[in-house]
């Protein structure tokens, strides 16, 4: 099924109807979303993304091309038989694609994760980079 939403607020509101159909069709539970930063560094990308509570051994992080997938799960002990007044931490699966304006070089990438925030450094490749092409005289 292929639809088509215009919205004047851009591709924000395209991603979020997307979000929405690929969650209703293919899980029961919805996915929980979290915030990123994606700043550009010279020649790498620094993403930031806030993921309170997950292990390492959690987290999956896959990059083809210019997109890079976080994927993993908020795990949470919570007991059937007690009676919660608010539940407000975030609990299930999360997937994150990010799309970035030029290809990676996944090999020479360094993440880290310490207390809830996830730090990745992707380079860019070397097919990305500006080359400067030496002009010859005759």
């Amino acid at each position: 099924m292929s639809m088509f939403v215009y919205s004047p607020y851009g591709h924000r509101t395209r991603r979020l109807v997307r979000q929405m159909l690929e969650n209703s069709a293919s899980e029961a539970e919805p996915l929980v979303n979290f915030p990123i930063d994606v700043r550009a560094d010279g020649d790498a990308y620094q993403i930031s993304a806030v993921i309170p509570g997950v292990k390492a051994e959690d987290l999956s992080i896959q990059m083809v091309g210019d997109t890079i997938t976080l994927e993993g799960e908020f795990k949470h002990d919570r007991d059937e038989n007690t009676r919660y007044l608010k539940m407000e931490r975030p609990s299930g699966k999360f997937h994150r694609t990010i799309t970035l304006p030029d290809a990676l070089d996944a090999s020479k990438a360094e993440a880290n994760l310490e207390d809830g925030i996830l730090s990745l450094r992707v380079p860019m490749s070397e097919q990305a980079l500006p080359k400067a092409i030496k002009v010859k005289s005759k």
